[in-house]
């Protein structure tokens, strides 16, 4: 833990499991949540392409692999980053829930009928 976070004005130091990202865990649970939103948004009417629906489920697997070493890593963690975390893993299930709605609608609305 040598490094502090790079957002401006914050002084908490990035674990070592953020390090490429050089942020402290509350800013990098916020910034994975805005991302979150973006995709769910872009996925909402179900007709992302296939290759950003690769796109988006590397982010997921990426991100909550990353959060759970953050999580699991022995770090002294507060109540409210550790709800924050919890929070985060629901928003990535969340988005890769909405994901695989949204290819169950263009499924079916390209064939007018109920995948198999």
């Amino acid at each position: 833990m040598g490094t502090s976070c790079q957002i401006a004005g914050c002084k908490n130091d990035t674990p070592a499991a953020l390090a490429e990202q050089r942020q402290c865990v509350l800013h990098f649970t916020l910034s994975l949540e805005a991302g979150c939103s973006e995709m769910r948004r872009e996925t909402a009417l179900g007709n992302a392409p296939q290759e950003r629906q690769r796109e988006i489920m590397k982010f997921i697997t990426e991100h909550g692999e990353r959060l759970a070493r953050v999580a699991t890593s022995g770090l002294h963690l507060t109540d409210d980053l550790k709800a924050r975390i919890l929070s985060t893993f629901l928003t990535l299930m969340n988005l890769r829930e909405n994901l695989d709605r949204s290819n169950m609608r263009s499924s079916f609305g390209r064939s007018g009928h109920l995948p198999r």
